[in-house]
Order: structure tokens, then sequence, then C-alpha cells
């Protein structure tokens, strides 16, 4: 069974930083390709970014591309979201997860596994 768990979450400004972790059960880290998703109120959860099993290959969503980086420490089975230049939109719970998939993907259907989430809230 494959356990995620994010934190980091937090209220912040318009401009400001956050770095989000996401922990993963053991062997996950480099077993399974890994992603961050989130969702607004009253809206679906969305593809925000993803990192291959050995950690040399990324894809973002164009909403945050050239503002947030996706990271991973196999070592200890952590996958991170930072996050810079927030803006208000960018608010959302954000949820990590961890697929079998052996190709890219970033529908929320394919993925096996979730965290609970971490509540991003950016003021304008």
């Amino acid at each position: 069974q494959v356990q995620l768990v994010e934190s980091g979450g937090g209220l912040v400004q318009t401009g400001d930083s956050l770095r989000l972790s996401c922990a993963a059960s053991t062997g996950t880290a480099s077993t399974y390709l890994l992603a961050w998703f989130r969702q607004a109120p009253g809206k679906e959860r969305e593809f925000v970014a993803t990192i291959n099993r050995s950690g040399t290959s990324t894809s973002y969503a164009d909403s945050v591309k050239g503002r947030f980086t996706i990271s991973k420490d196999n070592t200890k089975n952590t996958v991170f979201l930072q996050m810079n230049s927030l803006k208000p939109e960018d608010t959302a719970i954000y949820y990590c997860a961890a697929t079998r998939s052996f190709g890219w993907t970033r529908v929320r259907e394919e993925y096996d596994w979730w965290g609970q989430g971490t509540q991003v809230t950016v003021s304008s």
C-alpha cells in the first residue's frame, strides 16, 4: 500500500513563495511516477507537475511553467513542489499522487494513490 502525506501549505501573499513536500512510503519515489495536482473551490482537480522515476525529467502545466519546480529525493522518498511568484489563482488544495503508469500522464484517473492534500491560499 502506497501512502502519501503532503505538508507545507499555508496562507501567503501575491508574489510570495512556498515549498510543498510529499512524504511517500518506502520505495515509492523511485518505483512510481509522481505528480502534483490541485483543486480549487468549485473546479475539477487539475494537473500541476510530474517527475519521472529517476528525477531527471519533469513536465508542467502551462499555468505554472516557469514559476513552479518539481523535484524529489529518492533516498528520502520525498517529492517537492517549489512555488514562486504565487498568484491568487494558485489558491487550491494541492495533492500528491503516484501512478504505476510507465509513460507520462497528466490524467488524474490514471493515478492510483493520492495524499490527503494541503491547502494553499494566496491573498491579493
